[in-house]
């Protein structure tokens, strides 16, 4: 049972809604013109109140005759990424390119890093990531690649694809000399 609350401001009319509960699971947090405050993520509301995320139950400053302004919560547990990674395609080398994809799926909250590493040494150049995008199963995915030439991945004897969420790591490495 969820109280709605209503309340008049110069002709427009805002409407919320409050949920309390525990802080597992990570609960989401949506506004009703369908703004997302995502786990983490600052609010500003009413006479300078700031919260974050993860359930936190937000009630800016009350008005003389007003209800408080608060924030829709829903409960959806963490989820950890599922991390695939895959070394470039033979037609990939023989065009002269090299490209490593490492697929990141099924996460909650939406943040993720995603780092690169080269027999064990960080790599920074040639990476591109995507910017998480919400999956059918409200849940986020994220891609990056590695681009290389087909030398320089055949002079390593490892890459490692590093995806950090939630303060976790899952690490997924590809060896060159084991990919025909």
């Amino acid at each position: 049972d969820v109280p709605l609350g209503t309340r008049s401001k110069d002709r427009h009319i805002q409407k919320a809604t409050s949920v309390s509960g525990p802080a597992e699971p990570v609960p989401g947090v949506g506004w009703v013109d369908s703004k997302t405050l995502e786990a983490g993520e600052s609010l500003r509301s009413g006479k300078g109140q700031q919260t974050r995320g993860s359930g936190t139950q937000i009630l800016p400053h009350r008005r003389r005759g007003s209800q408080p302004l608060a924030a829709l919560t829903s409960g959806q547990p963490k989820s950890a990424p599922s991390v695939t990674l895959f070394p470039p395609s033979s037609e990939e080398l023989g065009a002269n390119k090299a490209t490593l994809v490492c697929l990141v799926s099924d996460f909650y909250p939406g943040a993720v890093t995603v780092a690169w590493k080269a027999d064990g040494s960080s790599i920074t150049q040639g990476v591109e990531t995507t910017k998480p995008s919400k999956q059918s199963n409200n849940k986020y995915a994220a891609s990056s690649y590695l681009s290389l030439s087909p030398d320089k991945w055949k002079s390593h004897s490892s890459f490692s694809c590093l995806v950090t969420h939630e303060g976790s790591t899952v690490e997924k490495k590809v060896v060159p000399a084991e990919c025909s």
